[in-house]
């Protein structure tokens, strides 16, 4: 059977009604959800980090291992030439052999420099790898401290929200089909996720803008969907609100 005007706006308001407290559990949790996608973030940033730096570290480390194995091959190859210096039949061949003992003392020179340098850039990532140990050592409490208190909070409410979300479900069922898609569309474009509001001191609860008195006639007549000229929610009187308070008050 068709659904009346009014039939229409209580099961959008009944619906409207039950998200709200949907959203109200969800504020409790407030930006914890956030907080916590934030701090997973920044401890796998600080993970990323010091893998990096290890690497680094562990660079420097065969770099220096390579640079002392280089000179005791040079310092060999600088004797081994040092006792053919005896055995020189002429001019060029000494000059040849103090040019090769003269290359490798350039290669040791080399590496030590080298040597120097890793040992000081090793020292400056060695320092930075321990303020990231300490670092990324707060952010995982700090996770974990958040996980906690959203778990927390989670248990709390879980259950109440889950009963809502089947009460929407069902409300939604009950909807017109149009109204509906409508609803939808103005609560995803609200910040507050109000769609269904009430007349209040002669103004839009929504938005507070002013009503005209015609206007507030022809909602409180219940015959058509009359939308806010200023917010476009649309809007019921405020005997649904006042319905909806005595469907909460325990019968004596």
């Amino acid at each position: 059977m068709e659904q009346t005007v009014e039939q229409k706006l209580r099961a959008l308001y009944e619906l409207q009604t039950i998200h709200t407290q949907i959203d109200k559990i969800r504020q409790i949790r407030g930006d914890l959800p956030m907080e916590v996608s934030d701090l997973e973030d920044e401890v796998a940033g600080l993970e990323t980090r010091i893998q990096k730096i290890k690497a680094e570290l562990d660079e420097l480390e065969d770099s220096i291992v390579n640079r002392k194995n280089s000179i005791k091959e040079a310092t060999a190859a600088i004797k081994k030439y040092e006792g053919q210096l005896n055995d020189v039949k002429n001019n060029r061949e000494f000059d040849a052999i103090n040019k090769e003992i003269e290359i490798q003392n350039l290669d040791i020179q080399v590496s030590e420099k080298k040597i120097k340098e890793h040992t000081f850039e090793i020292g400056n990532r060695t320092e930075g790898y321990e303020k990231t140990l300490a670092e990324l050592a707060e952010r995982k409490k700090d996770l974990e401290n958040k996980k906690a208190e959203l778990d927390t909070i989670t248990a709390e409410t879980e259950k109440e929200e889950a009963v809502l979300q089947e009460k929407a479900e069902v409300a939604a069922k009950n909807s017109d089909e149009r109204l509906l898609i409508a609803y939808n569309r103005l609560r995803d474009n609200s910040k507050n996720g109000l769609a269904v509001v009430t007349i209040q001191r002669d103004s839009c609860s929504g938005c507070f803008n002013q009503i005209p008195p015609q206007r507030q006639l022809d909602i409180r007549q219940r015959k058509k969907i009359i939308v806010c000229e200023h917010c476009g929610r649309i809007l019921v009187d405020e005997g649904f609100a006042l319905s909806e308070q005595e469907q909460e008050q325990p019968s004596l």
